[in-house]
């Protein structure tokens, strides 16, 4: 059965640029579209879309204002179009707290090598997120405080504390969906030692990298590797966001920064993120690629691999809902080298693709709920 989207956009040039696309694919069918958030919060609640392709700034309604709506009426699976300028990313994170699954720059180029690429791009994140079936009705919470009292670097957006509608909703229709608060297991520390955390993820990685961060402890022992799949615009915003919420320190990664305990490193979007060993100090090689051979910039792979050569065992690497393969190679090279693996499980992923290709390859050692990573994450560090 096709997947029937709802196009939202105020410009009527994008509206046919987009369904034409998604057209393009028998398994997707344009049912309608919206020229602003109110015509969509209206039709996501009469028509039933499968997934809603949103724009940022519309009239009437904007665009966060319409996810947060449907999200509360109507639970759809939501993909937002955003520019790729400092405030458009802004307002991109917050569609996504906010709810929605998803996003791709608005000029598809900005997406891939070439149109052809681009193009299969945005018809695959239809049909993948297309696949969640999301329950008609949504509790919502509220995260824990945990903004420092100071940010010398503010974030894009001046809110103290995130509001968000619980994402153990995202979740296959084979899934019973439950009203009850989540309740976290209790787990057992292996024993191993570890000098490196290293998290891969894209669809779906920065509602998951903000729910474990922000139950990280000041105190955290070790450095972490953040590989996200995300356009270079988006990386500075996200990692000033992630910062001004969590306990520990998050900054884009920098040529030449050292590691250090308590210290969250985000790859720069459009760029490769290594390891070096320099002696007993240990670096961020973070440069250009212009490789045919990389798909994504950055790569899970391509970290996780120098990760493996510069710490060798010592590392604990978790791949995290997403797209495609990205970390089953480099999860080898890590676990060959004696170093830990977990992937997130299925029913908490807003993909199932990276881990379960982790999984599948019999490398992950633990499957885990979102919802559990950083209880697990601080048991094992000892934390």
């Amino acid at each position: 059965m096709a997947v029937k989207v709802l196009v939202v956009d105020d410009s009527s040039f994008f509206r046919r640029r987009v369904s034409e696309i998604l057209e393009q694919d028998s398994d997707i069918k344009v049912i309608d579209f919206a020229v602003n958030g109110q015509e969509a919060v209206e039709k996501a609640a009469s028509l039933r879309p499968d997934v809603i392709t949103m724009d940022v700034e519309m009239p009437v309604l904007d665009g966060i204002s319409a996810v947060k709506k449907i999200m509360q009426a109507n639970p759809t699976p939501i993909l937002m179009f955003s520019s790729l300028t400092r405030e458009g990313a802004s307002a991109t994170l917050d569609a996504l707290d906010a709810g929605a699954l998803d996003f791709l720059p608005k000029k598809f180029e900005d997406i891939a090598r070439n149109s052809e690429d681009a193009i299969k791009s945005l018809q695959n994140k239809v049909k993948e997120i297309g696949r969640r079936r999301l329950p008609r009705s949504v509790s919502s919470f509220t995260r824990p405080s945990t903004a420092k009292p100071q940010v010398s670097s503010p974030a894009p957006s001046s809110r103290a504390s995130v509001t968000q509608p619980d994402r153990s909703f995202q979740r296959s229709s084979v899934q019973p969906s439950t009203s009850s608060p989540v309740v976290n297991k209790q787990f057992k520390a292996s024993g191993k030692q570890y000098k490196l955390v290293a998290i891969g993820t894209s669809t779906g990685g920065p509602v998951a990298l903000q729910t474990i961060l922000t139950q990280l402890p000041a105190n955290f022992p070790h450095p972490i590797l953040l590989i996200q799949h995300m356009p270079a615009a988006f990386t500075p915003a996200f990692a000033a966001r992630l910062n001004s919420l969590c306990k520990i320190k998050v900054k884009e990664a920098e040529q030449g920064d050292k590691l250090l305990p308590g210290v969250a490193y985000l790859a720069p979007g459009g760029k490769q993120m290594l390891v070096e060993s320099k002696g007993a100090v240990k670096t961020l090689r973070v440069f250009e690629d212009d490789s045919a051979r990389v798909t994504y910039k950055p790569c899970v792979d391509v970290t996780f691999a120098s990760a493996a050569k510069a710490y060798h065992a010592d590392v604990l690497a978790i791949v995290l809902t997403g797209m495609g393969a990205d970390g089953r190679d480099g999860a080898r090279l890590l676990k060959q080298a004696g170093a830990t693996i977990w992937a997130q499980d299925e029913q908490t992923c807003v993909v199932y693709g990276m881990p379960q290709a982790v999984a599948n390859a019999g490398l992950s050692s633990e499957s885990l709920a979102l919802h559990d990573v950083a209880t697990r994450i601080n048991k094992e560090i000892g934390c």
